[in-house]
């Protein structure tokens, strides 16, 4: 395999990567607060911010120094997504509750949200990553090269990916009664499923 094809298979990696059931629900689940097409563009790309700096950062450890993830590690960060989805279940039932659910929030915590999600997504699975291109792509720059398209190919696939979503996210949210309700219903069971799956999946692996 050429080097180019190495760096094509990492942008498409990434592109793929960004459409993981956790990462689309998650996401999603953040942009019901606010499902304008710019500012969904905006929560993406925060928590692609977020993905990239923990993502590069272990699998450069992993790249360059030579570092070995423990297994446990791997496990504990797994657990911690599978906990926020299932706390973004819980989230979206209360929120389908509340007299008035598109009440403003904090910019603050509305910006740092979205990042501290996308680092949690970041450290988990992308040891997997850099340890296959540790130990498959010999060159230590290509290899490098490699994780940073990955990276941006997830950001670039989640931002696309999230605005296509928040045209229905937007028109859903205007609706009343039975549809929204059952819209929002949905979508925490699916959440809270995939988190419950995750944790049985970890710990019985």
């Amino acid at each position: 395999m050429t080097e180019l094809s190495v760096l094509l298979l990492g942008v498409g990696l990434g592109l793929r990567h960004a459409t993981d059931a956790d990462h689309v629900v998650v996401v999603s689940a953040l942009v019901q607060r606010d499902p304008g097409v710019w500012r969904a563009a905006r929560i993406a790309a925060l928590w692609g911010a977020g993905h990239t700096v923990a993502f590069l950062a272990l699998g450069l450890l992993i790249v360059l120094a030579d570092v070995r993830v423990p297994a446990a590690f791997e496990q504990a960060a797994e657990l911690l997504v599978a906990s926020m989805l299932i706390a973004f279940g819980a989230w979206h039932l209360a929120r389908s509750r509340r007299a008035n659910p598109d009440e403003e929030r904090s910019p603050v915590g509305a910006s740092a949200r979205p990042v501290a999600i996308g680092l949690v997504h970041g450290l988990a699975g992308s040891a997997g990553i850099a340890l296959l291109a540790a130990t498959t792509i010999a060159s230590r720059p290509v290899a490098v090269a490699y994780l940073v398209l990955v990276a941006l190919g997830t950001v670039l696939g989640m931002v696309t990916l999230t605005v296509v979503m928040s045209r229905p996210i937007r028109w859903t949210l205007r609706q009343t009664g039975h549809l929204r309700h059952a819209v929002a219903l949905f979508a925490a069971l699916l959440s809270m499923t995939l988190g419950l799956s995750m944790v049985v999946r970890v710990l019985t692996a």
